[in-house]
């Protein structure tokens, strides 16, 4: 694998962590690995973006943290993000949120994604528009597969609720929305049989009516959205005004020195009062 050109000694599991609840994340609905995922990058860039993919969640993959860990100066490493940024693996973005003593506070995120994205699919997922995220449907059929299962299982547990496996397909999109709104297949089979009858004569009427009275409220609405930053000098923007994740002199190649950049994004994140850690 490319990673593996970096060095022997290189492993991702001895890269640090950032701070709890910063550091990188990764998107969702990725293909499978391959020996193929990098192949459109240069070699430089095609290493580090494969040592950046097996990192766990919230590792430090701020410039400085990488410099330590590759064979790269952070010259040479900033080059290496915009590129990544610009081919649709990467995107640096910051969210507020609020502490447990009620102040607000910002932290800040990489969304890293081995399967290359578009501006237009990073600015739906920031925005949370599953309508346009790729992996939407996908998420929904397996979803609604999760339901029927479940539904299958309730009469093994629970002989009064036995259904056929019709019964099953049509109540599985009811069941799927109870998921959907974040309850297990536990609370839903105990809502399901709970106080049940001697005796239920139709046990798909009767479960498809507790799925409706007893369907759990939608969760809590997000937290507010993220702010996409410049990958590499960290100018915050509209997702729609940062394409390839770069404002518009980084993406030309011509931003700040990287000594200025990073004084810069030091001095804001101080006074926003939080260290990214990646």
């Amino acid at each position: 694998m490319a990673v593996a050109q970096l060095s022997p000694a290189l492993r991702p599991s001895a890269h640090p962590l950032a701070n709890p609840g910063y550091g990188k994340k990764s998107a969702p609905g990725q293909a499978p690995r391959s020996r193929r995922d990098f192949a459109h990058l240069p070699k430089r860039e095609a290493a580090v973006a494969g040592y950046l993919d097996r990192l766990p969640e919230g590792s430090d993959i701020s410039i400085k943290t990488l410099a330590k860990h590759l064979p790269y100066g952070q010259c040479a490493l900033s080059t290496v993000l915009r590129v990544l940024s610009g081919e649709g693996h990467l995107r640096r973005v910051r969210r507020p949120i609020t502490t447990d003593e009620g102040g607000p506070r910002w932290v800040w995120h990489t969304f890293f994604s081995r399967t290359a994205r578009d501006d237009a699919w990073w600015t739906a997922f920031f925005a949370g528009d599953p309508a346009q995220d790729a992996v939407a449907a996908p998420a929904r059929e397996a979803s609604t597969g999760r339901a029927y299962d479940a539904l299958a299982r309730l009469g093994r547990t629970e002989p009064r609720l036995t259904l056929s496996a019709t019964d099953c397909e049509a109540l599985a999109p009811l069941a799927a929305e109870w998921f959907a709104r974040e309850a297990t297949e536990a609370q839903l089979a105990r809502a399901l049989a709970a106080g049940l009858p001697a005796e239920v004569a139709h046990p798909y009427g009767f479960v498809r009516a507790r799925l409706l009275a007893k369907l759990p409220p939608p969760p809590p609405p997000a937290a507010p959205g993220y702010i996409v930053e410049c990958t590499v000098c960290g100018e915050p923007g509209e997702s729609t005004a940062l394409p390839g994740g770069l404002c518009g002199g980084c993406r030309a190649g011509a931003g700040l020195p990287a000594e200025r950049v990073r004084g810069h994004v030091e001095r804001l994140r101080a006074a926003l009062g939080g260290r990214s850690g990646g």
